[in-house]
């Protein structure tokens, strides 16, 4: 196994001129090219730090916020989306991906585009905005397709592809382009490029995660970095079978969680998701460049200039969860540009941003190889000296950890001894607790950052989960609808079908007094929020399926050998794969709660120049618990922070429904409002005609909470 090693193409490119500035190893400040006097890119702007110089809201006072204006959408139910303001326009995506634009003043309507009757779709984080001259567009996608809309109108531009739209898949090879590929994220606008982050499924056969640049003026592909490299390409002797980019039981290394733009150096930063399948990966033997890597490349052409891997061989579905934060440190006087990056493990990664070199020591450490027939973990992991892990790990805790508030301690204490709790340790038919869990740490929401000064603020979770393998059973199941949920959803939602709802995976039973044929079809094709889609499918499998679901299966169900069952198993990825994920399954005790001792939510303020902890508070409350310091306990959190040049932090985000605003300097809670429903999304600050306002997205439905479909704007009290 050979590890890839990126330093020539640092050098070369620094020594050749060809990153400007390289050559003096001078600062690039971070708010060249960026405006963050207003909120036109998603998370404020194309360095993703989250930060605004607007300074109408103050310490002092916060406390007078009140709502502005309200806006209820046609639909209702999860919204991730971070609004952008361009022009005294809000615009954003609906819980079912209808795009839509409103006075940023008022709230009022101006324009929706999308199907009223789609229902089954997943979830959009917002959408990109470009102009010249007086050609202004909103990109937004549904489905595989990715849409240019007139941003005064909401009528697709005719110009851009077929009628106002490309398909993502366009640019990728002729068997993918019936998978499942879509974008939650929104593309990063540089010059006349949109460059896509794309969705693809986890389980084997998913698409390659190619990272596409379209042209925003006519939707045609401009260029194409291979995530899992071609032969001639860096990387590809990283993959033990060399033709493993011709595998289709082989894909992923996409990037889903967006990118981060340095317009004056011309960089992309693309952190990468894990190779699929997930979990095991006998057929991915190898480091598995570019899986699971922090990438730059020229915005210009997608080249190749540094990266740096986190996890070699994923089989923990540790992928970055968000974009990177561009921020700029101080070491020894000197300003130096960098680019950190958060993970799913708790760890923050810290780069120079024009040559890649770590600005912390980062040590590989040694990890136990994998019990799994066919399987071969990579020897070693890397893991950052500074700054400390911002959320606890597993080989951290003992059963003194185990809640004082569960009413099931004892019980919960032998599952936590029976579960191997070493950092690493490659799953098997044991169970292994895995914290953070399988959404990390930090998460899509990502962190904010005060660029000019190097400070990175991160919201946290401290859900631990389990994870288990088991052997593939080949034998037939006793129908062939239940040989294909056994293929595609058994993993989520459970052999009985009885789902896992405390971790947000629905029950299937009695499926056929609430969805109809038709919606259940559609869920299957394009999926919903954490549900991929299943296009590639066959009618048959389809069609078994669906009568499976719906309790609609010949009666007595077909045993033994079956036909259709056995051209069902045959020569499908999922078959090829010898073992299976037994399902997402947390640690939780009889009440629901984590089966950890608080805090299960936690906010941090690092200084990136030093790598030290400004602060660390719990972040959200459960109602019914009084901790014994009368401290919050904590909540899971879905959504980032917004951070203010005057020492406000903003975020909602937590699953007791409250938007907060938080001293930044001290982490001191200063105002609380509770939202009509919870806002698992970043807000918008922005100003229009000498008003300032921060508006956020109020869907809930997430982690069990109701459903709602406001968008809420809050200002000053006059």
């Amino acid at each position: 196994m050979k590890a890839f090693r990126p330093v020539f193409y640092v050098f070369s490119l620094c020594v050749g001129g060809l990153i400007p500035g390289c050559e003096e190893n001078r600062a690039v400040s971070v708010t060249d090219g960026a405006k963050y006097g207003t909120w036109s890119d998603y998370l404020g702007d194309p360095g993703r730090s989250h930060f605004s110089t607007l300074n109408a809201f103050t310490p002092e006072n916060v406390g007078s916020l009140e709502v502005a204006w309200e806006h209820s959408l046609e639909d209702s139910g999860q919204m991730q989306m971070n609004p952008i303001v361009v022009d005294s326009i809000l615009y954003g995506v609906s819980a079912s991906l209808r795009a839509f634009a409103l006075d940023a003043r008022t709230g009022e309507s101006l324009w929706v585009f999308g199907d009223t009757l789609n229902q089954a779709a997943s979830t959009s984080r917002g959408v990109s905005y470009w102009s010249e001259g007086k050609d202004k567009r909103i990109f937004f996608t549904a489905g595989p397709e990715l849409y240019a809309l007139d941003a005064l109108t909401g009528e697709p531009v005719p110009s851009f592809g077929a009628g106002g739209k490309i398909d993502l898949r366009s640019g990728m090879p002729e068997s993918a382009r019936s998978k499942f590929v879509i974008s939650n994220t929104p593309g990063t606008i540089y010059k006349n490029l949109i460059i896509m982050p794309l969705r693809v499924a986890e389980s084997a056969g998913a698409a390659p995660g190619n990272i596409m640049a379209f042209s925003a003026k006519t939707g045609a592909l401009e260029w194409v970095f291979h995530t899992i490299p071609h032969p001639g390409e860096p990387g590809h002797d990283t993959w033990e079978d060399p033709n493993t980019y011709l595998n289709t039981t082989v894909g992923g290394a996409n990037n889903w969680a967006g990118m981060a733009l340095d317009e004056t150096l011309e960089i992309l930063y693309v952190p990468t998701g894990s190779a699929a399948p997930d979990f095991y990966g006998g057929d991915r033997i190898g480091q598995n460049l570019f899986a699971n890597s922090l990438l730059a490349l020229d915005a210009n052409t997608g080249a190749y200039q540094w990266h740096f891997q986190f996890v070699h061989h994923d089989l923990w579905d540790r992928d970055p969860p968000a974009p990177p934060n561009l921020l700029t440190i101080t070491r020894e006087g000197m300003e130096i540009p960098a680019v950190a990056q958060v993970t799913k493990q708790g760890y923050v990664f810290l780069f120079n941003r024009i040559t890649g070199e770590p600005l912390f020591d980062i040590e590989e450490r040694t990890f136990p190889d994998s019990g799994l027939d066919g399987e071969t973990a990579w020897p070693t992991q890397p893991i950052p000296k500074k700054p400390k892990p911002f959320a606890r790990q597993a080989h951290m805790l003992d059963t003194s950890d185990i809640s004082p508030y569960a009413p099931n301690r004892e019980e919960l204490k032998g599952l936590f001894l029976s579960a191997d709790r070493r950092e690493y340790r490659p799953p098997g038919v044991d169970p292994v607790l895995l914290l953070p869990g399988y959404d990390g740490g930090a998460e899509w929401g990502g962190a904010g950052a005060d660029p000019d000064n190097g400070i990175l603020y991160v919201n946290s979770n401290e859900m631990p989960w389990f994870l288990q393998m088991k052997p593939v059973k080949q034998a037939l199941f006793n129908s062939p609808g239940e040989t294909v949920y056994n293929q595609h959803c058994v993993i989520c939602h459970q052999s009985d079908r009885s789902g896992v709802p405390a971790s947000g995976f629905p029950s299937l039973l009695d499926l056929e007094h609430r969805k109809t044929a038709k919606e259940i079809e559609a869920l299957i094709l394009r999926g919903k929020g954490m549900m991929p889609g299943f296009p590639q499918i066959s009618k048959t499998e389809k069609a078994a399926l669906l009568n499976f679901l719906l309790n609609q299966e010949a009666d007595p169900p077909v045993t033994g050998k079956s036909e259709v069952t056995e051209v069902l198993l045959k020569d499908t990825p999922a078959a090829a794969v010898p073992y299976q994920h037994m399902g997402y399954s947390k640690f939780l005790d009889a009440n629901g709660h984590p089966a950890i001792t608080p805090p299960w939510g936690t906010l941090h303020a690092i200084n990136m120049s030093s790598g030290e902890y400004l602060w660390s508070v719990p972040l959200g409350d459960t109602p019914g618990i009084e901790t014994a310091d009368g401290t919050p306990t904590g909540t899971e959190n879905y959504g980032g922070p917004v951070i203010t040049k005057n020492n406000l932090l903003f975020i909602a985000a937590t699953k007791d429904g409250y938007f907060r605003a938080f001293d930044r300097r001290s982490g001191e809670l200063l105002w609380e409002y509770r939202l009509p429903a919870p806002a698992f999304a970043t807000p918008a600050l922005y100003e229009v005609n000498g008003v300032q306002y921060i508006a956020l997205a109020c869907g809930g439905e997430k982690l069990g909470t109701p459903k709602g479909n406001k968008i809420i704007a809050f200002t000053l009290k006059l």
